[in-house]
């Protein structure tokens, strides 16, 4: 069985390490491999995981879609399209 299942918290001050390891030159590769953090949590904090911007712009509605949620939906389709 693997160890730890599920997602990690990583505090801000570990946030703040990694990306200024990136920032110096050090590959996301070898930040994964020294720190034990994912490539995908490390791209997301460098901001470069265009998903992750998206996420934050227009945050997922919560509960069952109606039909206000559907339209506002299409239009933050409409918007990302142009």
């Amino acid at each position: 069985m693997s160890g730890k299942k599920g997602m990690s918290r990583y505090g801000q001050e570990m946030k703040e390490i990694v990306v200024q390891g990136y920032r110096r030159g050090i590959s996301i590769r070898e930040l994964s491999r020294q720190y034990g953090i994912s490539r995908y949590a490390i791209q997301s904090w460098c901001g470069l995981r265009k998903e992750v911007e998206l996420r934050h712009a227009a945050p997922l509605p919560k509960g069952r879609p109606t039909e206000k949620s559907k339209t506002q939906e299409q239009t933050i389709k409409r918007l990302q399209m142009e």
